[in-house]
């Protein structure tokens, strides 16, 4: 495939005032930069504030009537595969994550899927949690993640200093979810 042939999202899960989520996600977006393979956006659930679920048709179905529900999967389905920053809260991921993945189905539909997690075990809940979600909506996810713990990468519990050793874990997360994005490309493509 040519170079940055793929477009790949990081989401970032957390909207709450204060986030830790804002530093996982502009660390995984400056580790990012250097891929030569694929374009990484930041998609910040922020900028994307949904309601609770009111679309009165199973999102399944694809019969989207509100026009913030059009516009999330407009923008969702521009991507092939996706990296998710999220908050471990009360051991799972976060509503406004959830709620948003919850919205749509096809645009998610045979794309790739990674994860980085952060609380004080490192999100591992929360992403064991989304490994669940995701492949309810046929996304393939890989094997490597990341887990920051707020104990020993974050100064403080606010601000994010994460140590080298998770360098090379981000290249085989990147590597990973290139790979599987790049072969269900190909995949939906034919």
């Amino acid at each position: 495939m040519n170079e940055r042939t793929l477009n790949l999202a990081v989401i970032l899960g957390s909207t709450r005032p204060g986030r830790n989520g804002a530093g996982v996600a502009e660390w995984v977006m400056q580790k990012a930069a250097d891929r030569t393979g694929a374009r990484y956006e930041l998609v910040d659930l922020l900028d994307w504030p949904l309601p609770h679920m009111d679309e009165p048709i199973p999102p399944v179905m694809g019969q989207y009537a509100g026009e913030h529900t059009k516009a999330w999967a407009a923008k969702i389905a521009e991507f092939d595969g996706f990296v998710f920053v999220t908050p471990e809260y009360n051991h799972s991921t976060s509503g406004v994550l959830k709620n948003a993945i919850d919205y749509i189905y096809a645009e998610w539909n045979n794309k790739a899927a990674a994860f980085v997690g952060y609380g004080t075990i490192g999100g591992a809940r929360a992403i064991e949690h989304l490994r669940g979600v995701m492949s309810g909506m046929q996304v393939a996810h890989v094997s490597q993640q990341l887990s920051f713990s707020m104990f020993t990468d974050f100064e403080d519990w606010s601000s994010f200093t994460p140590g080298p050793q998770h360098d090379e874990a981000a290249g085989t997360l990147f590597d990973q979810l290139e790979g599987w994005s790049t072969a269900l490309k190909t995949w939906r493509d034919a």
